[in-house]
């Protein structure tokens, strides 16, 4: 399952659980002044995030398939890449807390931890384990200085 699924479908999917646990649970509903602002900026947020991370890979000429990572031609490690060292990743964490938030189920932040659980053990840790073989002590001392997130 490792590298398998591509992370959109997996992003689809974990939205359409938000979706139904909104729907169908009856409790954990909550609202706020100022929810759908915090929506917007984080919906704001992870679209800006992803827009600066595809643009480094596209100046670095470099993959952008997360299931491929083996043809990865450059280690992309500074702009947006100096502050996570997955933000495409981050970016989708923020547009389903975006979700999460516009539903109004606190109980959604279980799933969207289970995303980042997911994301980690089926995508990330793959990734890097295939990165390191690839790229070596670069990496390695990318990985020291850059956090997996934020």
């Amino acid at each position: 399952m490792e590298l398998k699924v591509p992370p959109a479908l997996v992003f689809v999917c974990f939205g359409l659980l938000m979706y139904l646990l909104a729907k169908f649970l009856p409790i954990g509903y909550f609202d706020f002044f100022g929810r759908l602002l915090l929506t917007k900026i984080l919906i704001g947020l992870g679209v800006v995030i992803a827009l600066f991370a595809l643009f480094q890979f596209r100046k670095a000429s470099t993959t952008i398939d997360p299931t491929q990572p083996d043809k990865a031609s450059n280690l992309v490690v500074n702009g947006i890449f100096k502050f996570s060292r997955n933000p495409m990743y981050l970016a989708l964490l923020l547009l389903l807390l975006a979700l999460g938030v516009f539903l109004g189920n606190a109980f959604n932040i279980l799933i969207a931890a289970g995303f980042v659980s997911y994301m980690n053990r089926f995508q990330i840790i793959p990734e890097e384990r295939i990165l390191l073989n690839k790229f070596g002590r670069s990496f390695k001392d990318y990985c020291i200085l850059t956090r997996r997130w934020f």
